[in-house]
């Protein structure tokens, strides 16, 4: 819709999308419709630009909400996390460079001046939420050096260049100032290593019979041989991979024991109880019928786990021309480490005009800059179990799940019922509203409590029954991560220096979940007080009336 005077541009909440109906009803609350239509006049007062901008944001924060941030979603929030905000600012860039490829030259200095506005957000977002990554001097990069070498001549482009990272071992830096839409890395097709490159092998041809075998099982197996192969296209990338790679899944006895009372000993102790049923029931099987193909030497428990964490903390997950997702290993890629603010952030699409990927960047990268990559929305245990690291910065995916028993019942018209089915926690120094009735805490949780200890109650008054139920809330609450932390015991820090990387990270675990575990039964006991305060003043007018 464009005239002479205006010309407007439509954000719109996708109705495909899973959190659809909770979307809509939060984009209500804040005066905007699902298809909302902002417009945009030359002749425009002084100060529309920020006005507009501001509202643009607003929609489009909510719009690319994921399903963690909009449980933690409160009515005034202007922020929600790092992602969130990049992914906002994105959506709008890209709506106003369609609008760009349209509109009438009138409009264009309207849209080239709002263009740079929300580049100039994007840049402000990283600089401030980003944590930089310090470049190590003293390391040699021969072997990586020798590995872009290889990518180049095969069809590689980057603008990126391999070094140590303190704290964090290698990553990507920037050769050269990178703006948002720069790639700064493209990998052929040829060069990825998908289920494509065994599928002429013998070794393909065993497994393919094998009844239930994933494809992902099968590339596994292929590496664990192809590592020690001298003849492999693939070689230069095995001879950069590291001999260990630590994750969570390496865990001694004594990592494991610091473990006591988190969820994380309990994730480790499962996935790896899986990796244990699934090497059983393909070794010494394979090994004793098929030894010319699986040598027993290469097919040791060691070496599987070690194929394992390789797929797990390395591979990607691309969508293929074809539409076919498939679990990849992608040279030089690889290096590029994870943020909680990161640089790339969509990079999972094959290019059919170059067939080749290509890792495009959502914000800016200045020379010498790590460039980093989200691997997802995880939490620090996941990262920790199939990464093997913790990530720098408040982790926002960082949760405490509750098994909470008692299902939603039905409440009186005037307190909407939670459609929630599970709940969860997280630091409530995360959360700006610690007023009476929030504390920090997640709305649907506290919503769910209330209704479990009474149905029908009209909660969030200043009545008497209903700050009793209140104060009962907080209570049970409290008692529960009070109960979490004993279970969790202390930490001896003396001895810290003494111990082994995965003893550390084990603690550096233990202690962010204490924190978070902490924040909350403080919030509860500042909810307590100011709950009483209320029931305080609630009796004294009972008494005067």
């Amino acid at each position: 819709m464009e005239t002479d005077e205006e010309c407007s541009i439509v954000l719109e909440l996708p109705e495909t999308d899973p959190f659809y109906d909770k979307k809509k009803k939060l984009l209500q609350s804040k005066g905007f419709s699902p298809k909302e239509r902002i417009y945009f006049r030359s002749s425009s007062k002084p100060g529309w630009m920020s006005a507009t901008v501001e509202v643009l944001l607003q929609i489009a924060r909510i719009i690319q909400l994921n399903e963690v941030e909009l449980y933690f979603a409160e009515d005034d929030m202007e922020f929600y996390s790092p992602r969130n905000e990049l992914e906002a600012l994105n959506s709008i860039v890209l709506l106003i460079d369609i609008s760009l490829s349209s509109c009438s030259d009138l409009h264009t200095n309207i849209l080239q001046g709002l263009r740079q506005t929300i580049l100039d957000l994007i840049s402000d977002s990283g600089d401030k939420n980003s944590v930089k990554g310090v470049v190590e001097k003293d390391h040699s990069c021969n072997q990586e050096e020798c590995l872009i070498e290889w990518g180049e001549s095969n069809g590689v482009k980057t603008q990126l260049k391999i070094a140590y990272i303190e704290g964090a071992g290698r990553g990507a830096i920037a050769r050269k100032d990178l703006k948002v839409g720069d790639i700064a890395l493209e990998i052929p097709v040829s060069i990825i290593i998908s289920e494509e490159v065994i599928q002429e092998t013998e070794m393909y041809g065993v497994l393919k019979e094998i009844d239930g075998i994933s494809s992902e099982t099968i590339l596994l197996l292929w590496s664990m041989k192809e590592k020690y192969n001298s003849d492999s296209k693939f070689k230069i990338y095995f001879d950069t991979l590291p001999e260990k790679f630590n994750t969570g899944l390496s865990f001694s006895i004594q990592a494991i024991t610091v473990l006591d009372g988190t969820l994380l000993l309990e994730e480790i102790m499962q996935a790896r109880q899986h990796l244990h049923a699934q090497y059983d029931e393909l070794f010494p099987a394979l090994c004793n019928t098929f030894p010319d193909i699986f040598p027993p030497e290469l097919y040791t428990w060691e070496k599987f786990l070690w194929a394992c964490e390789l797929w797990y903390s390395n591979s990607m997950k691309i969508k293929y021309s074809d539409g076919k997702l498939k679990t990849c290993l992608i040279p030089i890629a690889g290096f590029l480490n994870h943020s909680l603010c990161p640089h790339v952030m969509h990079y999972g699409q094959v290019d059919p005009a170059k067939n080749s990927l290509k890792f495009c960047l959502s914000r800016p990268c200045r020379s010498g800059e790590e460039c980093c990559l989200s691997y997802g929305n995880f939490s620090s245990s996941h990262l920790i179990t199939f990464y093997g690291f913790l990530p720098q910065g408040d982790n926002p995916y960082d949760v405490i799940p509750l098994d909470i028993d008692g299902t939603d019942v039905d409440s009186n018209e005037d307190i909407p019922r939670s459609n929630w089915t599970s709940h969860m926690v997280r630091g409530t120094w995360l959360s700006r509203d610690h007023k009476i009735f929030n504390y920090g805490l997640p709305s649907p949780l506290l919503d769910h409590l209330r209704r479990c200890r009474s149905p029908m109650l009209r909660t969030k008054t200043f009545l008497q029954e209903s700050l009793e139920n209140e104060l009962e809330v907080l209570e049970n609450l409290k008692d529960i991560f009070d109960d979490m932390m004993g279970n969790m015991g202390e930490i001896d820090l003396d001895d810290r220096e003494n111990c082994n990387w995965d003893e550390k990270l084990a603690m550096d675990f233990k202690n962010t979940q204490r924190r978070i575990a902490h924040s909350v039964s403080t919030s509860c006991l500042a909810g307590m007080d100011m709950l009483k305060n209320e029931l305080c003043k609630c009796m004294a007018e009972d008494i005067l009336g």
